[in-house]
């Protein structure tokens, strides 16, 4: 599907609509105008009409937008930029709608792999934004929605409208960074109160998932910092303060999911010490046990022995309470031995 948005001058109302709104090619229009290209989960044939026609790109760069639908196993391509002849050529990878929308409560947890990354492809040009994706974007509809409340917007050209995606793509981390940062909080407090195994699946889900996070914010975060340092001509100096704010609303984000593996590590780290602690403890018990009960079998090994001679206690008429009076005596002895060590 192809949706368009277009301006001319700045006293003409701006148009939704679809390819019937574009010029044969880009070059074809006039000086104020600026032109939207969304093209959502788009067939060849609307591939071929935006990128062989309408705006020829690079065969390099078509393939690196193409990427996810070539190669499905092996994921979206990761976030760069690159400056070709007449456009700019960025890619990111906004969030999966497993960490936007999370699974309800009990749903067993499945590991997030490179395939569950989406792909946004953008071209811009001095007039014309591409953007290219083949599932839908909340960030993308964000933007939309928000160029239909403010019309006029397109005229400021399209690296602000860019900015708008950018802006609303950044924005998606706020919920999921508070929800797993409330997660490892729940996750420390039960470690402390109720150390054992059922934790440990939980942690790893989180580390893999910080660590997924953290391989796409590094790379789009260095994006950023390339399209708001006047790198690229194509970005205005006018625009390039709000692709910086983008920058530092993402920089925090970075900054959570960093401390957020660390604290993961050390929750790994407190939950095997908790669990080696809880053993030895129990260990240190039962050794107590079998020690304070040891006296009492060697008396009972020692009066079980089948030699009546030599032994006058097997035949003496109280022999047998003098037995478990000695067994009582000596393991007695012991417990009283052990509180004195303080080892119990």
């Amino acid at each position: 599907m192809i949706r368009i948005y277009s301006w001319g001058s700045g006293s003409e109302i701006p148009r939704e609509g679809n390819v019937d709104l574009l010029p044969p090619v880009a070059s074809d229009l006039d000086g104020n105008a600026a032109v939207w290209v969304d093209l959502v989960n788009p067939s060849p044939e609307e591939e071929s009409r935006i990128f062989d026609r309408f705006l020829p790109i690079h065969p390099l760069s078509l393939e690196d937008a193409t990427r996810s639908l070539r190669d499905p196993a092996g994921g979206a391509h990761l976030p760069k930029v690159e400056e070709f002849d007449g456009y700019l050529l960025v890619i990111t990878n906004p969030l999966p709608d497993r960490l936007t929308k999370p699974p309800p409560h009990g749903t067993r947890l499945k590991r997030i792999t490179s395939a569950d990354r989406p792909q946004l492809t953008a071209i811009l040009t001095r007039k014309v934004l591409i953007t290219h994706h083949y599932l839908p974007l909340a960030c993308v509809d964000t933007g939309w929605e928000f160029v239909r409340r403010h019309t006029g917007c397109g005229g400021r050209g399209p690296d602000y409208l860019f900015h708008l995606v950018l802006d609303a793509m950044v924005d998606e981390y706020a919920p999921v960074v508070e929800r797993m940062s409330d997660k490892l909080d729940r996750i420390e407090h039960r470690l402390f109160a109720h150390p054992g195994p059922e934790h440990l699946p939980r942690l790893i889900h989180m580390k893999r998932t910080l660590s997924f996070l953290r391989k796409t914010l590094v790379m789009e975060r260095e994006v950023l910092s390339r399209l708001y340092r006047g790198e690229f001509d194509l970005v205005a100096e006018d625009e390039a303060v709000y692709y910086r704010n983008v920058y530092d609303h993402l920089a925090r984000y970075a900054e959570f999911v960093e401390s957020g593996r660390e604290m993961v590590t050390d929750l790994m780290q407190t939950h095997l010490a908790a669990v080696s602690n809880r053993l030895n403890e129990i260990m240190k018990v039962l050794t107590m046990i079998s020690t304070v009960v040891l006296p009492m079998t060697l008396v009972a090994g020692i009066y079980g022995m089948n030699f009546h001679k030599g032994m006058p206690e097997l035949d003496w008429e109280y022999g047998y309470a003098y037995s478990l009076g000695l067994m009582l005596l000596t393991g007695f002895g012991s417990f009283v031995l052990f509180r004195w060590k303080r080892w119990i």
